[in-house]
């Protein structure tokens, strides 16, 4: 079995703002639309701390290239959402997490996700039905270009 560094998260509540694209590429749509509304609203000059997540809105389904994907930035009860932006609470959740660089989209995220279901399988832990998360690090690299990301698998004991 391949190595792979996992730590054990326990998400907070979170207020967050979603974005949602639909296509072939879903990803760059739903991000695109956040980095321009959170633009607007100065959230990358506010000097507050705002996470990035995005997961899969609907699935893939055979048979058809597109799908959905969301993307959320956590804001403060100051922000509200306007135009495309919905507002999400986010309760909390237990995560088996890794880090992926991801240089190759298609090839690392789901190699790395396929390591990380892996070591949960070999775990005292379970998977559960909570969301799986992607955590878009740094927000220098939103707009494209190598990235990291903090994949998040939800879990139970």
């Amino acid at each position: 079995m391949d190595e792979i560094e996992v730590r054990l998260v326990k998400l907070e509540p979170m207020r967050i703002i979603c974005f949602n694209g639909f296509g072939k590429e879903p990803e760059s749509l739903a991000y695109s639309k956040m980095i321009a509304w959170a633009k607007a609203k100065g959230l990358f000059t506010d000097g507050k701390e705002h996470r990035f997540f995005g997961y899969n809105n609907p699935d893939p389904t055979p048979g058809s290239p597109n799908y959905g994907y969301d993307v959320w930035v956590s804001v403060d009860e100051t922000i509200q959402p306007d135009g495309e932006a919905r507002l999400i609470e986010f309760t909390s959740g237990l995560y088996a997490v890794t880090r992926c660089e991801v240089h190759n989209p298609w090839e690392d995220i789901p190699a790395a996700w396929k390591k990380l279901v892996n070591w949960v399988e070999h775990s005292k832990y379970r998977c559960t039905t909570h969301l799986c998360l992607e955590e878009h690090i740094g927000v220098e690299t939103l707009e494209g270009g190598e990235f990291t990301l903090d994949l998040f698998l939800p879990i139970v004991e």
